[in-house]
């Protein structure tokens, strides 16, 4: 199994966040990717490859233009109004407030396009976020072109963001962006299968007017976990998406015995819907020592996620999402990798 990362995402180096009301040591740090990137390579699992440059216009495809013009601009905006280092955004458009016309100050733009304050942004960040997108759109055109699976080794990671704003790490939702390639290159139908312990607000809102993209998310329950606003069981969907969409919101310190369950049913879903490809959002913060997470998988438990997973049938891309367990990171990635490509033989 190829898989697919470039040095340039690791120049988005974030020092600190903000989480449960302080300022806190960033956990969504370079070394995530360094410790997976050696993991997959010390594994034998397939080469490590620099993605291709894509362009703009893939992002486009699912990015509002405003809103890349924003990512892009930052930098320059941020230090013309004689800040240095990481920003932070400290007031938003709520009910009863207007997002458009849209604020001139930096500020005004920052709360504008983002909805948490623990997601800090830098100098390096658009680029980062891009060079993390060709990694999923060259994974993606990997599978389509034949192979049965590929690794997109993203990072910073995607599926918080969403057309118009970003949040919970995620400047470019990677995996929407490679569905919407996939579908522009030919496909009728792709699922996006998100395993992340965190609901995957972004993609979920992207899709859910649509019928050819199935998003499914099992996560923690919203009620008790970010990112708290969207991912309850009754979201399924609207308009044409009626009943694309499958949330499955689990309690806090759900096991093996509990997740996978929800990982059955997501598959018949999946099964029925007959998609060309399937993508995994591939998040490895259910580990029963993630930081931030209160879930209870173990490291065996990604092994038979790998392998249930290839079992379906499908050409796979996975495309990785969250995980803060940093000593552990690379072998939970590893073990769902080859239990995949052990199944598949």
């Amino acid at each position: 199994m190829k898989t697919f990362f470039s040095e340039g995402q690791l120049a988005h180096n974030p020092t600190h966040e903000i989480s449960d009301g302080a300022l806190q040591p960033a956990v969504e740090i370079p070394a995530r990717a360094e410790i997976v990137r050696d993991h997959v390579a010390a594994a034998g699992l397939g080469p490590v490859l620099a993605p291709d440059e894509f362009g703009l216009d893939p992002l486009k495809r699912v990015h509002d233009p405003a809103y890349l013009d924003f990512l892009a601009s930052f930098w320059t905006r941020w230090t013309n109004a004689g800040r240095s280092g990481e920003a932070f955004p400290f007031v938003w458009p709520v009910r009863g407030l207007r997002t458009e016309p849209a604020p001139d100050h930096i500020d005004g733009l920052l709360g504008r396009f983002s909805f948490d304050a623990g997601t800090p942004m830098g100098e390096h960040t658009f680029a980062a976020a891009r060079d993390s997108a060709n990694a999923a759109l060259s994974a993606a055109r990997l599978v389509a072109g034949g192979e049965q699976a590929a690794f997109a080794l993203c990072r910073p990671p995607g599926h918080h963001a969403a057309a118009d704003y970003y949040g919970g790490y995620c400047f470019l939702n990677n995996a929407a962006i490679a569905a919407q390639w996939l579908i522009d290159a030919g496909a009728e139908r792709v699922a996006v299968l998100d395993v992340d312990y965190h609901h995957g607000n972004g993609t979920q809102s992207i899709f859910y007017e649509r019928a050819d993209v199935l998003f499914l998310s099992i996560h923690a329950d919203p009620r008790e976990e970010y990112p708290y606003f969207l991912g309850h069981a009754e979201e399924t969907g609207a308009g044409a998406g009626a009943g694309f969409t499958a949330n499955y919101p689990l309690e806090l310190g759900a096991d093996w015995t509990i997740w996978s369950a929800a990982l059955e049913a997501s598959l018949e879903r999946i099964a029925r819907h007959r998609p060309d490809t399937l993508i995994v959002s591939l998040g490895l913060d259910p580990y029963e020592r993630d930081p931030i997470s209160k879930f209870r998988l173990t490291s065996d438990d990604f092994t038979r996620m790998g392998a249930r997973l290839a079992a379906a049938g499908l050409p796979t891309v996975f495309v990785m999402e969250g995980g803060y367990a940093v000593d552990a990171l690379g072998v939970n990635c590893v073990n769902a990798l080859a239990g995949f490509a052990g199944q598949r033989g």
